[in-house]
């Protein structure tokens, strides 16, 4: 189908809302990302800045890999996926709508982090879906809650999500002593001690996030709160630097409000209907 006449992709996926569009909006930048709706509704967003539902799942070891083979084998359509997982006693449907609907809100959170281009609408790709989904304008106003509140004076989320957080240990403690004594004190719980165990001077949040599965805004805010009690060091970065931003652009501020970063919205070019894409990959918690 054509695209419907838009200036930014909140516009867009409103415009596709009203028109109850099931397929695909491919969104090209730095890296871009495919936002996948069913009848209008975000189902899923796949992104390299952010882990995908099925990553999420994977990662932890919520299902391990040799049953979502089997699943995969016996529900060819990824549309069907989530219900096949259920119906085996593979997962909970509330907490497979939990993980789903949440990799939906990061992976917009993580496109909006970036520089972003064009777009092109497609058709529908089965992938593991929220089902029904999210309503496009609730997940404009949520991205654009969520980069307010991880920005800081001077600071962008953006230029956070490029950081490059290192442990810290105690005033006059150095090296692995310093280290150990802050991962093993009693008073750190074990999600931030798994995430200070990860962090290593060169993961982004975004690696950070792809390596414990978890949504890479989860994994900024549990930064933030190491930092606050002074665990961990960094520094913002106002550039990409020697590795460019995996972190594409997309639902910044709401369907006709500015966009709460500083990149611009992306535009579609003249007389672009459709043109091939690149699929993004990977979601949450």
């Amino acid at each position: 189908m054509k695209a419907p006449a838009a200036r930014n992709v909140p516009g867009l996926l409103q415009a596709l809302r009203e028109e109850e569009f099931t397929g695909t909006v491919r969104v090209s930048g730095s890296p871009g990302g495919t936002i996948h709706l069913r009848k209008g509704l975000v189902g899923a967003i796949e992104t390299p800045g952010a882990p995908t539902a099925t990553s999420a799942l994977l990662t932890t070891g919520r299902i391990d890999d040799e049953a979502w083979l089997t699943a995969c084998a016996t529900e060819p359509d990824a549309d069907r996926l989530g219900a096949h997982l259920v119906a085996a006693g593979l997962i909970g449907a509330a907490e497979l709508e939990v993980v789903c609907t949440a990799a939906v809100h990061d992976g917009a959170f993580a496109m909006s982090l970036g520089a972003a281009g064009d777009w092109n609408t497609g058709d529908r790709e089965p992938t593991l879906v929220a089902s029904p989904g999210v309503e496009p304008r609730a997940l404009t106003d949520e991205v654009a809650r969520r980069v307010r509140l991880l920005g800081r004076a001077g600071v962008t989320a953006g230029e956070l999500a490029r950081s490059r957080p290192a442990a810290v240990g105690e005033p006059g403690v150095h090296g692995a002593a310093a280290r150990e004594g802050h991962r093993g004190g009693p008073w750190v719980p074990p999600r931030l001690r798994h995430l200070l165990d990860a962090v290593n001077g060169r993961r982004t949040p975004r690696d950070l996030a792809f390596a414990l599965g978890r949504g890479l805004y989860a994994v900024m805010l549990d930064l933030d709160r190491l930092e606050s009690q002074g665990l961990i060091r960094r520094e913002a970065r106002t550039a990409p630097g020697d590795r460019p931003s995996t972190a594409p652009r997309v639902l910044p501020g709401s369907a006709d409000g500015p966009t709460p970063t500083g990149g611009p919205l992306p535009r579609r070019r003249p007389g672009g209907g459709t043109r091939s894409g690149e699929r993004g990959e990977k979601a949450d918690r």
